[in-house]
């Protein structure tokens, strides 16, 4: 009787510390220690895609584990539950939120490569944003935070063409414009993708408002954090605690 005591005593220990990594994984900022998205493991069985804006958002560098998201004007942001890793990336103005983050991205991607005449988006008008600032990223920041002030999820979401969640890339952005009561819209980026047959899995990163670091999507399943998976023919796409139509897979 007390060796049958002791090992259900052992495994109720062993159960408990199974909980307690669960939890402190499923809370902890880069519970990994990153140091950069690429080095975030792909999920068993699948492979990375490939490409040079693939290359681009995978070295993007992350804050040490436990970072928090900070807000541009300082302090911790609300939910921090909804993070699990802070990208180094030095905000521009308090005017940085969500879809601004998206716009973000695609500029630094094209600057780096020196494409910058493809560096341009559209107003909420419908009118054109053209950089013209050359290697200058001085040049770039103040381009941006111009376009912060004239552009939104709807300017986002009206630029861009939709694609189906089978054919995603890093690059591509969810985007919906406000939704029925919802003043606000909602936006993120894809960061990472991975393949498995048919199969395909996603990390996404985003901001918000008020205007917050760049940080990567939780996925509440610690066994699959930060990564999301798709057959490729849902008609509703749920990353995090939000979700997109079919259609708001967009790119440009």
């Amino acid at each position: 009787m007390k060796k049958i005591l002791k090992v259900i005593g052992a495994l109720l220990l062993l159960g408990l510390i199974a909980i307690g990594i669960t939890c402190w994984y499923a809370c902890t900022s880069n519970p990994w220690n990153a140091k950069m998205v690429g080095d975030i493991s792909t999920p068993w069985g699948y492979t990375r895609v490939e490409g040079s804006y693939a290359e681009f958002m995978r070295q993007l560098p992350l804050k040490k584990r436990g970072s928090k998201v900070k807000l541009y004007t300082g302090g911790n942001a609300r939910y921090q539950w909804l993070s699990t890793g802070v990208i180094d990336l030095p905000m521009l103005s308090n005017a940085e939120q969500c879809a601004d983050m998206t716009m973000r991205l695609r500029a630094e991607y094209l600057f780096s490569n020196g494409r910058y005449s493809d560096i341009r988006f559209r107003d909420v008008n419908g009118n054109v944003l053209q950089y013209s600032g050359g290697g200058s990223h001085k040049s770039l920041e103040k381009f941006l935070k111009n376009a912060y002030g004239v552009c939104s999820t709807f300017s986002v979401s009206r630029e861009t063409k939709p694609r189906p969640i089978s054919e995603v890339q890093p690059g591509d952005v969810l985007v919906y414009p406000a939704r029925g009561r919802k003043r606000l819209g909602h936006a993120l980026i894809v960061i990472d993708v991975a393949r498995k047959g048919k199969k395909v899995a996603i990390m996404c990163a985003e901001g918000n408002t008020p205007a917050r670091e760049l940080h990567i999507a939780r996925n509440l399943n610690p066994i699959n954090n930060p990564w999301f998976f798709f057959d490729g023919d849902e008609s509703v796409l749920w990353v995090s605690v939000f979700h997109f139509g079919k259609n708001e897979l967009r790119h440009y």
